[in-house]
């Protein structure tokens, strides 16, 4: 796939004061380099339609910047439009730098207003405005959020996500269609019975497993204590994904767990699903498609191990709301003074799971990539800190104070009809996971 570019376009006329204009110019420029690993910039404004369309020959843009250096009409957009009509972009006008009751040194305001109306009358998306000279730390800050955001939607391009079995009954929030995901976010679906995954285990030797069961040692707390058998069946459930994730290029997964891998292998597949996460394939349990592909938009904006779960209680006077699953959180996310404890499955008592509390984080995203009734997407977002809690129920947990009041996210997000698995992410990205859903013309309920 080739590399995320970002096109930088200042457009303008030559009637304007052309040397304040410059200085934007070479600022603009050099803030962008400092966000952006290869952005393509022209080598001088581009103040005609001719030297528009002279660079624009040279692009194949991820990211549109337009910033009016001067004033543009909207012919300038519509050459822009012509060639890149579903490139996300960014609409940039420049402050005035002088008011001093004599000369309009740029009119980018007005420029914008024209490229907008262009913008806004051709595509779909929204585009992303900022407003403010290249010095000023909120154009900053909203270029590096807009720059992130479309390097996801470029990542997402060259994802294929795999779904391993079907969701169980009851379980079809999170089904997907291979071609829903490719229209909307750009994701190659793949899909493999479980059985098959299954049948590959059990065709290991114990010789084979030996590297796969050391290296879950190493990530665990007390494996040894689980039964010989399922200590073994595990590694070569182990081995099967991961041999399959490797060979296929998988780089999300949505995996069938019960009841198949308790009554047809004998074995969880939960432990399985949490080192994979932490080996940077974001992997979701119950076959939960747009679950995994949540947790994977959030390991790629934050490099790290996202938890999967289900909001199962809140506490209005702390101001929490606790998120859980039976045992398939990463590794890495539990807390130090126990580690990654090995148990066994609090229904089918059969291991082994993961049972622990999730570390502490000072900011953490709640977010879900959900569905409308229409069947179109929406995105769920919401922030908060991940307390220093233990383990609140058999299997793994954590506990996050959320900044709004947790009766009313869970009052709006039952009646709203959200699916019951959210990703916990950890880190603050959730201007960018909102700016991803502006890109992708998608509805944001954010909290």
């Amino acid at each position: 796939m080739k590399n995320f570019e970002v096109i930088y376009l200042p457009i303008g006329v030559p009637t304007f004061h052309l040397e304040s204009a410059e200085k934007q110019f070479r600022d603009s420029s050099e803030l962008l380099n400092t966000l952006c690993d290869n952005v393509r910039i022209p080598a001088e404004m581009l103040l005609s339609i001719d030297k528009l369309n002279a660079f624009l020959d040279t692009c194949d843009p991820d990211l549109m910047v337009i910033q009016n250096v001067t004033f543009a009409n909207s012919a300038y957009t519509q050459e822009i439009l012509h060639r890149f009509r579903d490139v996300p972009i960014i609409l940039w006008t420049l402050r005035e730098p002088v008011i001093d009751g004599g000369r309009l040194r740029l009119n980018s305001l007005t420029g914008s207003y024209s490229a907008a109306n262009a913008i806004r009358q051709t595509c779909k998306a929204q585009f992303e405005y900022v407003f403010g000279a290249p010095s000023e730390d909120k154009v900053i800050a909203k270029l590096r959020v807009a720059v992130r955001a479309a390097k996801l939607i470029h990542d997402m391009k060259d994802l294929k996500l795999a779904s391993v079995g079907h969701t169980p009954q009851g379980f079809g929030f999170g089904r997907a269609l291979d071609l829903e995901l490719l229209n909307s976010f750009g994701v190659r679906l793949e899909s493999i019975e479980a059985r098959e995954l299954i049948d590959k285990a059990k065709s290991y030797t114990d010789e084979e497993i030996e590297e796969y069961l050391s290296d879950a040692k190493n990530r665990t707390v007390g494996l040894e204590n689980t039964p010989e058998r399922n200590r073994k069946d595990f590694a070569k459930l182990y081995k099967a994904y991961s041999s399959y994730v490797k060979e296929n290029g998988i780089g999300a997964l949505a995996s069938r767990c019960w009841p198949d891998f308790f009554t047809s292998f004998g074995t969880p597949v939960c432990t399985v699903l949490a080192i994979l996460n932490d080996l940077g394939i974001a992997a979701s349990c119950e076959t939960d498609v747009f679950g995994a592909l949540s947790m994977y938009m959030g390991m790629q904006l934050t490099g790290a191990p996202c938890f999967f779960g289900d909001p199962v209680s809140m506490d209005e006077g702390e101001g929490t709301m606790t998120f859980w699953h039976c045992g398939t959180a990463a590794c890495s996310l539990a807390r130090d003074d126990t580690g990654a404890v090995i148990g066994e499955h609090c229904n089918r008592h059969i291991g082994p799971t993961l049972e622990f509390g999730c570390k502490s984080a000072p900011r953490a995203t709640i977010f879900r990539i959900g569905r409308k009734q229409d069947g179109t997407f929406r995105f769920f977002i919401d922030s908060g800190e991940i307390l220093d809690k233990p383990q609140q129920f058999f299997g793994t947990s954590l506990v996050i104070k959320t900044d709004g009041c947790p009766d009313e996210i869970v009052t709006a997000t039952v009646k709203a009809g959200w699916e019951p698995h959210y990703a916990v992410i950890y880190g603050d990205v959730a201007d960018e996971l909102e700016t991803v859903a502006n890109m992708l013309d998608m509805e944001v309920c954010r909290m």
